[in-house]
């Protein structure tokens, strides 16, 4: 059977093509049982093949030209293939991005410069550390967007007061304005964030132990900025560059420290596996809606657990509503991405801070 592209019918953008049309396309890439017409969309049932992953990636290339997207799922034992038309998306205001950036910028230095004591440096310092922690998770999910041509949007940074109030950012996030075109697109688009942030937080951690540590007269207060809790992360990173101090004396972690700490809490939260959260979307690349719908609320009762009763709130809102899942979700996942998962899972245990 010949092969056949949008680009045979349509140079007019707005072109709908017939039904046979697109008939062609589906029957180029697939070996197709039955098809017709269910409710205005072109509805096929499919013959599954071991070549069903790569064949539905040509296809979806062959309906960019004319605005329509495949949705391969199974239904009652059948490979279902619906052809739709693409949602309408706004065109990106980067000018909103870069406002947001600066005026987290001033909030973030100004937390800095409160927790450092009224030092510039160190205000800097805290400045640069949550900046690269926040931007290289948000950045991470947008290069691997890119990747999978997902159109995304540049991060949105979020400012907020400073301390006793808050430490200048609620952080920072993505749009993303397409769905994921299989199963392993999802799953690079959830896992590079959370890895990356991760990374960072270590380095930011790292970094900060090898700065001079706040002095503590008072015992009874160390670990204050903390909440007197750490992750396990940070024991294994003191304990294998261990501060030095004089005898007696009680440190408390300087504001780099905090940055990390801080990392730490965000990459935790995000990898909690419910509803639109980045473990949401790795859940969802690993396993099908009712079984992620099952875990999104386990999710929720761990945050409670551990104390994040605000967080679980948010959680239990994001899973209201269904995962939309990639476009094909019938293809599975690579065994290199399923041990990527367990190493998600690491991270996530290492990075816990109950409260």
């Amino acid at each position: 059977m010949c092969c056949a592209s949008a680009d045979d019918y349509v140079d007019d953008p707005d072109y709908l093509p017939t039904f046979e049309q697109i008939q062609i396309m589906v029957d180029s890439e697939f070996d197709v049982e039955e098809s017709f017409v269910d409710h205005d969309i072109p509805t096929f049932y499919l013959r599954h093949t071991e070549d069903t992953k790569k064949a539905f990636l040509r296809l979806v290339q062959q309906l960019e030209p004319i605005k329509f997207i495949p949705l391969l799922r199974k239904e009652n034992k059948k490979f279902v293939l619906r052809v739709v038309a693409k949602p309408p998306v706004k065109p990106n205001r980067n000018i909103i991005n870069v406002v947001l950036f600066f005026a987290t910028l001033g909030t973030v230095f100004l937390s800095g410069y409160i927790l450092s004591d009224t030092d510039i440096l160190g205000a800097l310092l805290f400045t640069g550390a949550i900046m690269a922690i926040l931007g290289s998770h948000e950045m991470g999910h947008k290069l691997l967007a890119d990747k999978h041509d997902v159109d995304a949007t540049y991060p949105y940074f979020i400012p907020s007061p400073p301390p006793p109030l808050g430490i200048g950012t609620f952080g920072a996030v993505i749009r993303q304005k397409a769905i994921p075109p299989n199963r392993d697109a999802l799953f690079d688009i959830g896992f590079t964030g959370p890895i990356t942030g991760f990374i960072i937080a270590v380095i930011v951690m790292i970094l900060g132990i090898q700065l001079p540590f706040q002095v503590v007269q008072d015992p009874t207060v160390i670990g204050t900025e903390l909440g007197g809790v750490y992750p396990l992360m940070y024991r294994f990173i003191i304990f294998l560059f261990p501060p030095s101090a004089p005898a007696g004396v009680t440190l408390s972690p300087n504001p780099i420290v905090f940055a990390g700490w801080v990392g730490m809490v965000v990459t935790m939260l995000n990898l909690v596996p419910s509803g639109m959260f980045d473990g949401g979307h790795v859940a969802r690349s690993l396993m099908g809606n009712k079984a992620h719908q099952t875990i999104s609320y386990a999710g929720i009762v761990l945050l409670v657990l551990i104390g994040w009763w605000t967080m679980a709130v948010l959680a239990l809102f994001f899973s209201a509503a269904k995962h939309p899942g990639p476009l094909d979700d019938v293809s599975k996942i690579t065994t290199s991405r399923k041990i990527g998962a367990i190493v998600l899972l690491a991270v996530f245990i290492l990075s816990v801070v109950p409260m």
